[in-house]
């Protein structure tokens, strides 16, 4: 090729474009360990806040977990009575009165006369309520007036004795001296021998006349209704008006007048478990609750035991009489007796302040218990007396205060406490 075509085919530089300088370009030797160290430091800072993130987290619900209330069983303070302390066993019962009648009459008639109410004492002998009685009045009026007639009768026949006796003793003077025959003789002595048995049946006559004066008596005794005992009057069956009926078997008829009993019997009917009865005897103490009388124990006695078993409920029926007596006790009220080993003082029938044993704690010699309230456990100083069954005695506490049962070692006073949920 020509000079001048190699000239028409070389390329032409501008003038203007600049060649870059290398000679200004050179090499860090050190600037890989440089970014190595960069990313290591980089890693160490986020590591370092994860730590301090995860240590405040951590210590903040640690915080918050020291300062949640610990869950604990609680329980209250109470009252017991010391007899709970030496009850054998306890069973329940009725108040029944061991002399309760239904009184009525063998008389039928109407009620004319009820002189009673429900809770009217009454004495034995009296008058509660009266039945017509016009008719067995009429009776025994008849039945008197027989009886003077018989004794009119009677003096009657005594006069014809007294004359046949006279008349024979006249024919008897004749005849001796010959004056009147045996016949005349055997006539008058005749005649003295029926006004005799004239006489005897006369005097019959009277006792009969008596007698049915005291049957008409008797009708018109039944009329009257009387109480048979001293008691006072449970129910009224009956109002004026009413027919009275010995056996109550015909329609619209009363039989029983009134219901009373004696307030003096009254006792207790409890049902002993045939597999406790060895453990009762008779004249053993015991102490009744009514539940109508919440506040009254009363001392009781075993006055005897029924010797029969039930054998639907595997029972055996005690009665317990009462040794002290409260005028409010009435029949039918429920009754809880507890069978005691030994006969209560007196000042083991006051109830007396208690707690569960299990609430007591032992601190540096001294006994407390936690009591809680507004929410916070507060270690309380008491003082022990007397065991009672699983309760305990104490002073220094008051009735109605919640304490702590089965403190931990670790609680402490003023610690914050909620009731442990039920399992």
């Amino acid at each position: 090729m020509s000079r001048v075509a190699r000239h028409r085919f070389a390329p032409q530089e501008s003038s203007t474009v600049s060649q870059p300088d290398l000679s200004k370009l050179t090499l860090n030797k050190n600037a890989p360990r440089e970014a190595l160290a960069a990313r290591r430091r980089k890693r160490w800072i986020k590591w370092a806040v994860v730590s301090v993130l995860t240590i405040a987290v951590v210590g903040f619900f640690a915080s918050k977990r020291a300062n949640a209330p610990a869950e604990v069983e609680i329980g209250s303070v109470t009252t017991a009575y010391p007899t709970q302390g030496f009850t054998l066993l306890n069973a329940t019962g009725r108040v029944v009165a061991a002399r309760k009648a239904s009184v009525s009459t063998k008389a039928t008639g109407r009620l004319e006369f009820l002189g009673v109410q429900e809770g009217t004492p009454v004495k034995a002998g009296q008058i509660i309520a009266r039945i017509e009685a016009l008719d067995v009045n009429a009776t025994k009026d008849q039945a008197r007036a027989g009886a003077q007639a018989a004794r009119a009768n009677l003096e009657q026949g005594r006069a014809e004795l007294i004359d046949a006796e006279a008349n024979f003793r006249r024919q008897q003077d004749l005849f001796d001296k010959k004056f009147v025959s045996a016949a005349v003789i055997d006539t008058a002595k005749a005649r003295v021998d029926r006004a005799r048995a004239s006489l005897a049946s006369l005097t019959a006559s009277i006792g009969v006349a008596d007698a049915q004066v005291r049957s008409a008596g008797v009708s018109v005794e039944q009329t009257l209704i009387r109480a048979p005992f001293d008691g006072v009057i449970l129910t009224k069956n009956a109002n004026v008006g009413d027919i009275i009926t010995p056996f109550s078997s015909a329609a619209d008829s009363k039989g029983a007048v009134v219901t009373m009993a004696d307030m003096s019997t009254l006792e207790v009917e409890s049902d002993v478990a045939e597999a406790s009865i060895g453990k009762i005897i008779v004249g053993a103490p015991a102490e009744i609750t009514l539940d109508a009388l919440a506040e009254a124990r009363l001392l009781g006695e075993v006055s005897r035991i029924v010797p029969t078993v039930d054998r639907a409920k595997a029972t055996v029926l005690v009665k317990v009489s009462f040794v002290e007596r409260d005028a409010r006790v009435l029949p039918d009220m429920s009754a809880k007796v507890s069978f005691l080993k030994q006969k209560p003082t007196d000042l083991d029938g006051k109830p007396v302040t208690v707690v569960r044993k299990e609430a007591i704690v032992e601190r540096d010699g001294k006994t407390f218990v936690f009591v809680v309230a507004d929410g916070r456990a507060k270690l309380t100083a008491i003082a022990k007396a007397r065991d009672i069954g699983d309760l305990i005695e104490v002073s220094g506490v008051k009735n109605g205060e919640k304490v702590v049962l089965k403190p931990g070692e670790k609680l402490a006073d003023g610690a914050n406490v909620v009731q442990a949920a039920k399992k």
